[in-house]
């Protein structure tokens, strides 16, 4: 058995891991990778650049130096430029010596993962604009910010919620510059409005935050950028900006090999990560994913779901029968005093898949009121008012909506209406909870509403 794994931060490493605890140690297994470092946590990049941590090293899971002593070969800088079903075989390209050579494989897993997305900004060359997505990345902008004095963000959506709370912790006078009139636009604009209120309430005089604006224009020297002109034309000064306006899924070698690219643009895959071809498997960020409340294909970029596919790829290319059943789209994030969290269909994406849509928004304490670290949330329920099945949830506050949120998924996952979620006998203490959790509290509205509706 010959298996190859192209790409390796989250899915390939995980993958490649999990290939070789079933394999035999006759079976080979070789990683090609573009980048300089295999086996890491992207999403802690944030966090990295904030200071919660000196070495970017502790953001590196495995080593390659690791992976070759378990048996798998890790080939850093060199990336695969072609796929030959046919004959099973890959064109490799050492991007140091700019030699190419020809693999074969039995098995093939393609972890390519997502690319930054950089808009059509004119005189995006300059020195000190920056996207957020491999370690140089977050080796550059750490090394940045110890002279920076003000940044610009472009894009309101979780990375660069997370870098505002990094430059503004590093205090870096920073302006947000979101295209949309929504910051974190995945959720229904009622959230999305009180993320922006209570970001306001809290600004001190630390951060800016601009929306419906494009950024159209770096503005720059010899040095680097010197600042940005905005579509309302604005002009505004920074010596380092940060691109955050989204990713896309890395498709090329799937497209150039005739593999089924998914409505969402991502790659095609199966229940059992299999692309159109028998033996090429696809995980995490450049794979579809099956959304599980509505059975259609979903493309929700993120690290746990990389992990949890690039292991049934690999079970499945070993021979194995693993199913992976799907996602909610659940996310968490925190932006200096919030936590914002989701999971599931948002009030608009049910409607738009046709539910009849009753919701329930309470704003509570998340824990007795009493205690001297009880703080606010908002909590939003969305139910089917037909069936009262609970189809999604959003949280922002500064206070515990994660918990909520992630109660809130075994529900959904599990098919529980609203009336049958009430009944959940959840823990309370007062450090903990009120006595009956915002999260009851708004299933007995959703129930509220079933029932009045069917008097």
């Amino acid at each position: 058995m010959k298996l190859i794994i192209i790409g390796a931060v989250a899915a390939g490493a995980k993958a490649a891991a999990k290939a070789r605890r079933l394999l035999n140690d006759d079976s080979k297994i070789t990683i090609y990778t573009d980048d300089t470092h295999v086996s890491y946590s992207s999403c802690g990049i944030p966090y990295f650049i904030e200071g919660n941590f000196e070495k970017f090293e502790t953001l590196l899971v495995r080593s390659p130096e690791e992976f070759e002593e378990s048996g798998v070969r890790v080939l850093l800088r060199h990336k695969v430029i072609k796929i030959l079903p046919e004959s099973k075989q890959v064109v490799v390209m050492d991007i140091e010596k700019k030699q190419a050579f020809i693999d074969n494989y039995d098995k093939l897993i393609i972890a390519t993962g997502a690319s930054p997305i950089m808009p059509n900004i004119k005189n995006n060359w300059y020195k000190n604009i920056f996207t957020v997505r491999n370690i140089e990345d977050a080796i550059n902008i750490k090394e940045k910010i110890q002279t920076a004095k003000r940044a610009v963000i472009i894009g309101g959506g979780y990375i660069g919620l997370e870098m505002l709370e990094a430059l503004v912790k590093n205090n870096i006078y920073t302006t947000l510059i979101e295209s949309s009139n929504n910051l974190m636009s995945s959720m229904d604009e009622d959230i999305c409005n009180l993320i922006y209120e209570q970001l306001s309430m809290i600004k001190n005089n630390k951060f800016d935050i601009i929306k419906g604006e494009n950024v159209v224009e770096f503005n720059g020297d010899k040095e680097g950028i010197t600042g940005v002109t905005t579509s309302g034309g604005r002009e505004i000064d920074c010596d380092i900006a940060i691109v955050c306006a989204g990713v896309k899924p890395n498709i090329e070698l799937a497209k150039d090999a005739n593999l089924e690219i998914g409505e969402t643009g991502a790659i095609w895959v199966d229940k059992h990560m299999k692309t159109s071809n028998d033996d090429i498997y696809a995980c995490g960020d450049c794979a579809e994913m099956n959304f599980i409340i509505t059975n259609s294909p979903v493309w929700v970029p993120m690290g746990s779901t990389a992990n949890k596919t690039g292991r049934c790829a690999a079970i499945n290319a070993c021979g194995g029968d693993e199913e992976f059943l799907g996602i909610l789209s659940s996310a968490v994030t925190r932006c200096l005093k919030l936590t914002i969290s989701k999971t599931g269909l948002t009030e608009k994406n049910a409607r738009d898949f046709g539910f009849d849509v009753i919701t329930a928004t309470v704003n509570k304490y998340d824990k007795v009121g009493y205690m001297p670290d009880a703080k606010n949330i908002t909590l939003k329920l969305i139910a089917d008012k037909n069936s009262g099945r609970l189809l999604g949830g959003q949280a922002v506050g500064s206070g515990d909506t994660d918990k909520r949120i992630n109660t809130l998924t075994g529900a959904i996952l599990g098919g529980l209406t609203a009336s049958e979620f009430e009944q959940n006998d959840l823990t309370y203490a007062p450090p903990f909870s009120t006595t009956i959790d915002p999260l009851l509290n708004a299933a007995q509205i959703l129930k509220g509403k079933i029932s009045v509706d069917k008097a």
